[in-house]
């Protein structure tokens, strides 16, 4: 069974009533301010923001599923992600992505049941000479083994 998360509605109220007017352009900056608020935008919050600017919820869909800085599944509380470029993978970065899986029980583009963790794999981070490369809440890790990869994990854990 999956864990439910309630979904506090006042808070897309005091986002809305910020924004008294129910322009089209807000969309994306309301889509925005209700995912920092959430972690992630709820179909309840969808639907409030799609009524508020006037805007189709097919549309509001449409723009949370082209942007990949919108989510519409709750996140966990610590952002894992693993570089799969050219370089990284190159220089053992799927072995390391492995290494991290086992760790957090949990594959790319999952959340831990608990929502301690989600893991994500990046195109590219653009810092090929530390490759490869893994972030941990923004913090960058490089020249990863599937031992160091761990080891990071477990430090991180335990802090």
């Amino acid at each position: 069974m999956k864990n439910v998360q309630r979904v506090d509605s006042s808070l897309i109220e005091k986002i809305l009533a910020k924004h008294p007017d129910s322009d089209e352009s807000l969309l994306i900056p309301l889509l925005q301010e209700a995912q920092a608020q959430y972690g992630y935008l709820p179909q309840t919050v969808l639907g409030r923001i799609a009524q508020h600017t006037k805007v189709p919820l097919s549309r509001v869909y449409g723009v949370v599923t082209f942007y990949a800085q919108f989510y519409l599944t709750p996140r966990g509380r610590h952002i894992v992600k693993c570089c799969r470029g050219t370089a990284c993978h190159v220089r053992g970065a799927t072995r390391a992505l492995e290494a991290v899986e086992k760790e957090l029980g949990i594959k790319d583009g999952e959340t831990a049941p608990d929502f301690s963790y989600t893991l994500e794999t990046i195109a590219c981070f653009g810092t090929c000479a530390l490759s490869p490369v893994m972030t941990v809440n923004g913090k960058y890790f490089g020249k990863l083994t599937p031992q160091k990869a761990t080891e990071i994990l477990r430090s991180h854990k335990k802090s």
